[in-house]
């Protein structure tokens, strides 16, 4: 919403500094940390035994949201999606789903005008109330290649430019035709074309465009020429490339607009998985006038069951992902989805580490640290410790819990010297998801 499309939270202005290391250091030992991957829809070629099949994926989520500035949020959502997806007949098969959202606990800032609950004055978190048509597409799967037609999620490669947003309740879909073939061994390669943009800011968000920055702009969907080309290469042993060209323009919405032409590297190298990505953008910024550079390295290393993860993301000043699941980037405290999305930020330097260790029962641990400066790293926006616990308790039960708190230093992400600066943000939650 894509992420988007994406939300803050922070922390009341009469919060102390005493009060915000309370919160921090007295829930760090019971959260946990990632974006909570989205359930994928049952494959057709394994549903001969039936002729329709439902499906169900049900998420229920507390969240405390504070941004400084802004009054506390208290969320308790309900997510539903149910589907029905038919047999393969001649390679040809359908799927529909719907979405339905409720709020138990609605003390929060829905994200925008017209979503429930709908209050400007509280820490956004964008999980309205809903009811919408979330999928509904026909695919044919044949000749080592899958089309699919309709309304459809689109995640490529690790949702940095174009993904489901699947953190939010709400998650967000393409009304889409998309190809993918893998003829040659070790090759795949991937066409879409989106036509619109459905955001998470649910069926009932009826904010007009606006010519501004956010907050407020076409907020349930976006109209779009959107074409995504794709390819992945494996052919190689212990290695994986990847080669991408996006061209996106969004006509009731141009600062949107972008042409983005990347490729990345991940292998794997005397036990460490080395990655790599660089990518270059045309109509950059907010007013669509920059070229823009984009790079990601890290190096990870696993030992006696865990995870460390060493990484460097980096964005030239305007670098805009408008269909991004920003969520998964940046700190789970979403203090940089708005410029991002909009290509209006003063760039973006984020040093990061993390750690994933299990514990007991199955639960994993992983915290994380960032470093956040702007386009040369001369200013500081500040850092942000992250912390996760997640446990699977068995195919169909997943629990999770997420603390983010981001500490601002004072310099403006968004309009230049002059402009304002982040503010400090602290997010908790805790939430059981359910798929069958």
């Amino acid at each position: 919403m894509a992420d988007d499309t994406r939300t803050t939270s922070g922390i009341h202005p009469n919060t102390t500094m005493k009060t915000k290391a309370a919160i921090l250091f007295a829930t760090a030992p019971v959260l946990c940390a990632g974006v909570t991957e989205p359930v994928p829809e049952p494959a057709p070629e394994a549903a001969a035994e039936y002729w329709i099949k439902p499906t169900i994926d049900v998420r229920a989520r507390y969240e405390y949201g504070d941004i400084d500035g802004f009054e506390d949020s208290n969320a308790f959502t309900i997510r539903e999606r149910v589907g029905l997806m038919t047999a393969e007949w001649y390679g040809i098969s359908a799927f529909v789903e719907g979405e339905f959202t409720q709020a138990a606990v609605a003390d929060y800032h829905g994200g925008a005008p017209g979503a429930r609950p709908f209050k400007p004055s509280h820490t956004v978190i964008a999980d309205p109330e809903t009811n919408e048509l979330n999928q509904g597409y026909i695919q044919y799967a044949g000749f080592d290649s899958v089309l699919k037609a309709g309304r459809q999620r689109i995640i490529l490669d690790n949702a940095a430019f174009v993904g489901n947003v699947g953190w939010r309740q709400n998650e967000q879909t393409f009304d889409a035709i998309s190809l993918t073939n893998k003829s040659l061994d070790g090759l795949a390669l991937g066409y879409s074309y989106i036509d619109q943009v459905n955001r998470i800011f649910g069926s009932d968000a009826d904010a007009p465009l606006v010519a501004g920055p956010p907050p407020f702009d076409n907020v349930q969907d976006i109209n779009a020429e959107v074409h995504l080309l794709n390819a992945s290469y494996s052919g190689l042993e212990g290695l994986t490339l990847g080669a991408y060209a996006y061209l996106m323009d969004f006509p009731d919405k141009p600062n949107w607009d972008n042409n983005t032409f990347g490729m990345s590297a991940k292998s794997d190298v005397y036990g460490f998985t080395l990655y790599g990505e660089l990518a270059w953008q045309d109509d950059a910024g907010f007013g669509n006038t920059e070229d823009a550079l984009y790079a990601h390295g890290s190096v990870t290393k696993g030992f006696a069951g865990q995870t460390v993860t060493v990484g460097v993301e980096h964005l030239d000043a305007g670098f805009k992902t408008p269909l991004a699941t920003v969520h998964a980037f940046n700190g789970f405290a979403d203090a940089f989805i708005g410029g991002r999305i909009e290509g209006a930020h003063n760039g973006l330097t984020d040093v990061y580490v993390s750690h994933t260790i299990p514990l007991f029962w199955g639960i994993k641990w992983t915290n994380a640290l960032h470093a956040f400066g702007d386009n040369e790293i001369s200013n500081g926006y500040g850092w942000e410790y992250d912390s996760v616990l997640a446990k699977k308790f068995d195919e169909h039960f997943l629990a999770i819990a997420k603390l983010a708190y981001f500490q601002s230093e004072g310099d403006p992400f968004v309009g230049g010297a002059a402009g304002a600066a982040l503010a400090d943000t602290t997010r908790f939650s805790v939430e059981l998801n359910y798929s069958f």
